[in-house]
């Protein structure tokens, strides 16, 4: 049983770590709906964007480096002028 407060500070935790792929998935999306939609600039953006939100959350421990590695290379290749 962990203590009560290792209890409360995992429970932050989560809820902070919530927020940041909450945020991921969301800037992923605007970049693959642009993309899908041939918008190139606002896609362009939006993947920049998702880009520095997956480094971010990867630096945070939020999410492994090579999961990062791997969404942004996916975001990459489905992007125009991006891959």
């Amino acid at each position: 049983m962990p203590s009560e407060k290792s209890a409360r500070v995992s429970l932050r935790k989560a809820r902070s770590n919530r927020n940041v792929r909450s945020a991921i998935k969301t800037h992923i999306t605007v970049a693959r709906l642009a993309a899908s939609a041939g918008r190139v600039e606002e896609a362009e953006t939006a993947a920049l964007k998702a880009t520095s939100v997956l480094d971010r959350a990867a630096k945070q421990g939020v999410i492994h480096r090579n999961n990062a590695a791997r969404r942004k290379s996916r975001l990459a290749k489905n992007t125009p002028h991006l891959s």
